[in-house]
């Protein structure tokens, strides 16, 4: 059986005198330092349309032991840069996941319209049958679906499930039969709702004026 991909994901928003700041630290440090590091197969944000807050990254991972790895550690946690320490002060709704992927395994992000997350916390795995079987009855049929995957969580002691789903379109309709999850539907204190986010820049040939 192949070995199941890893994940790390980040939420925060900053506040809206710093945002810029905020963005150009993600798009020129913090985003580039992880997507060199080996093993990290994706570097993707994301802008909350619905809900809170307002940017989730998402890293997938060959392992969740690449976490673990030297060439990790040395650009986390003692180690930030002055700048992300600076940044990490002054954000809200911080957030973070990490473990491994639970369904369908050994996928990797990919292109989209819109991305809904939907966090189950502190989730026994007991109710991991249930998760995946209300998260399959309620996306997996909907035309506008293109991949569905759901992610186990153990980062500082806590179990959470987290589920990605992928979506071509908007969904026609967004609501969610939540008796499909049965007491794990309880769990819920997060739906919202993503496009990706664009990296700024200039287009080619385009120039500012001083």
């Amino acid at each position: 059986m192949p070995t199941r991909k890893g994940f790390l994901m980040a939420m925060m928003e900053p506040t809206p005198v710093m945002e810029e700041e905020f963005n150009d630290w993600y798009d020129t440090e913090h985003s580039p330092n992880r997507a060199s590091i080996p093993g990290f197969e994706s570097a993707l944000r994301f802008v909350c349309v619905s809900g809170w807050p307002k940017y989730v990254s998402m890293y997938d991972l060959e392992t969740p032991q690449v976490l673990n790895s030297e060439a990790y550690r040395v650009v986390a946690w003692e180690r930030f840069s002055p700048w992300t320490k600076r940044v990490m002060a002054r954000v809200r709704g911080q957030y973070r996941a990490s473990g491994e992927q639970i369904y369908p395994g050994h996928a990797i992000t990919g292109d989209m319209a819109r991305l809904t997350l939907i966090r189950f916390r502190n989730a026994p795995d007991e109710e991991q049958p249930v998760i995946l079987k209300g998260l399959l009855g309620n996306y997996e049929r909907r035309q506008e679906t293109s991949q569905i995957r759901l992610f186990r969580s153990d980062y500082d002691n806590r179990i959470d499930y987290v589920a990605l789903v992928e979506s071509r379109l908007p969904f026609s309709e967004a609501g969610m039969d939540l008796s499909q999850f049965g007491d794990a539907g309880k769990r819920i204190d997060l739906f919202n709702q993503y496009v990706p986010y664009w990296t700024r820049g200039h287009l080619p040939g385009v120039t500012t004026q001083s």
